[in-house]
């Protein structure tokens, strides 16, 4: 690891004036940054860390105004554990339940989970061993190599590293927007692919809070993850639905470079009851337009299978 600056931020303004020219980084939890530093893999190395965990008022869990709002800085096992959010948006609750391990969970935040960058072991490999395209280069060294655990669904920007979040495609099933200090966006829109970010965030842009819709009444959600190991792992793949009240809302994630959005499946499924004919085919539907490579074909059944179980369980 290289040598670098640490501050307390004590405001968002101090944060954002800290960010700006791009050569800063701001940490929470740090579950995900502390190992791209001691790797030194991200293409700029930060001159400084800026902690914003010592900003007051971004982390709490409550009920306002029609929706759940969560701050930033709030930790995973905190919501993992909240009642209201077990009761009323049960898909947040295990998503943020499967995250690692109990320690990872008792110091990330829902924040950072979203805003961590990809997986993939060529962009991963400690000191940029591979410069690949995330990385400013011209090459997607998965594209022919080991991709046993990348995108079905293609790339983006010529990656096909996936999105490892288990917290995004719960939200996106949820219908939530994350707010920052500049503005509000559907959590939907939330992520891009970049260089080597995956969001749209600015800069000095900083997430400040989760906010999700009461559901609508009669509406239930669920979210199942399959991993090689029960815990520590990330996701092979996971899925998020919310069901009943409305239009269903089925997500994934880990099968593209970004959370996906089922909308094929929540078409097969839309104004239909859910038994087990119905789920098999929003479960089909689902991985209608995946192009696999040959070493990652399983992924498809599992996304396919997660689909059909996870509407089954909000029955």
């Amino acid at each position: 690891m290289k040598a670098f600056n640490h501050t307390d931020a004590k405001t968002l303004a101090e944060a954002k004036s800290a960010l700006a020219g791009g050569k800063n980084i701001v940490i929470a939890g740090g579950t995900d940054l502390i190992g791209t530093l001691k790797d030194n893999i991200l293409p700029t190395y930060p001159a400084t860390v800026i902690n914003i965990k010592t900003i007051p008022g971004l982390d709490f869990i409550k009920e306002e105004a029609g929706m759940l709002k969560i701050g930033a800085t709030t930790r995973l096992a905190d919501i993992a554990a909240n009642p209201v959010i077990n009761q009323k948006y049960t898909a947040l609750a295990q998503a943020a339940l499967r995250v690692a391990t109990p320690h990872v969970r008792d110091m990330g935040t829902i924040g950072g989970n979203i805003a961590q960058l990809h997986r993939c072991w060529y962009f991963r490999k400690p000191e940029n061993r591979f410069p690949c395209v995330r990385k400013g280069g011209n090459t997607c060294y998965a594209m022919t190599g080991d991709n046993r655990y990348h995108s079905i669904f293609g790339a983006a920007n010529m990656c096909i590293a996936v999105h490892p979040s288990d917290v995004a495609p719960a939200l996106i099933a949820l219908n939530a927007k994350v707010v920052t200090n500049a503005r509000t966006v559907d959590a939907e829109n939330f992520f891009e692919v970049k260089k080597p970010g995956n969001t749209v965030l600015a800069p000095d842009e900083i997430i400040t809070e989760i906010r999700i819709p009461t559901p609508p009444a009669g509406a239930k959600s669920a979210f199942l993850k399959f991993a090689i190991r029960k815990s520590i792992d990330f996701p092979i793949v996971n899925c998020a639905v919310m069901t009943g009240g409305g239009a269903p809302r089925i997500a994934l994630n880990a099968v593209a470079p970004k959370p996906y959005r089922a909308v094929k499946a929540e078409a097969a499924l839309a104004g239909k009851p859910i038994n087990e004919a119905n789920a098999e085919a929003a479960g089909a539907a689902a991985v209608a337009d995946a192009k696999p490579f040959a070493a990652n074909k399983f992924k498809v059944q599992i996304a396919k299978t997660l689909v059909k179980r996870a509407l089954l369980a909000t029955v």
